[in-house]
């Protein structure tokens, strides 16, 4: 089979337009990145922050008793309480916070819970969407995007859909009656890439 090679005049033009593209994307997104490994509102949560609702313009600590069992998910960030910095710079910290009962916890899932309360990201693992619904009757988690259900009291395990792992929990643990988080996410936030 006969080779054929682009004229010179081609090569060269296509290793421009390669290297405009890549320096062009470099110089738009390295400010951007450096900047927000330096920004705590975008750090993922840390042993020691806070849990609070959010839109909450008082920016008032969850309790075990601001949640009700088997109700929907509440929508919280972690915050560093020392200086009250929220950890809403990037929407991968969004949490998904429900109290179930501790009797129908898995192990694992006992072991990142605080008096029944568990905490995970509200970002599905398939594409990236948000995990915001509860559907009562199955008691489960559900992403509308692809339908995709979480079983919260198994560790939010996969229990229909596309998605193809757990949703990753966020170990939470009491301290002076509030929800504090206990460690970082169990995995890697985020969804898999096609």
């Amino acid at each position: 089979m006969k080779r054929t090679t682009l004229p010179t005049v081609c090569r060269d033009r296509r290793a421009v337009l390669k290297g405009t593209a890549g320096l062009a994307l470099g110089c738009s997104l390295t400010p951007v990145v450096a900047g927000r490994q330096d920004d705590p509102a975008s750090l993922r949560p840390r042993s020691g922050d806070v849990l609070v609702r959010i839109n909450d313009p008082g920016m008032q600590p969850l309790t075990p008793g601001d949640i009700s069992v088997a109700a929907a998910p509440t929508l919280a960030w972690a915050m560093a309480p020392a200086d009250r910095i929220v950890r809403n710079g990037s929407r991968l910290n969004r949490v998904l916070v429900m109290k179930l009962d501790v009797a129908q916890l898995s192990a694992d899932t006992k072991a990142n819970a605080a008096e029944g309360v568990v905490a995970y990201t509200a970002i599905c693992t398939h594409s990236g969407c948000e995990v915001t619904d509860w559907l009562a009757d199955e008691r489960v988690l559900y992403c509308s995007c692809h339908s995709s259900k979480f079983d919260p009291a198994d560790g939010a395990r996969v229990a229909d859909g596309p998605a193809p792992r757990s949703l990753p929990a966020l170990p939470l643990r009491i301290a002076d009656g509030h929800l504090v988080v206990a460690g970082p996410f169990t995995s890697r936030v985020g969804f898999e890439s096609a």
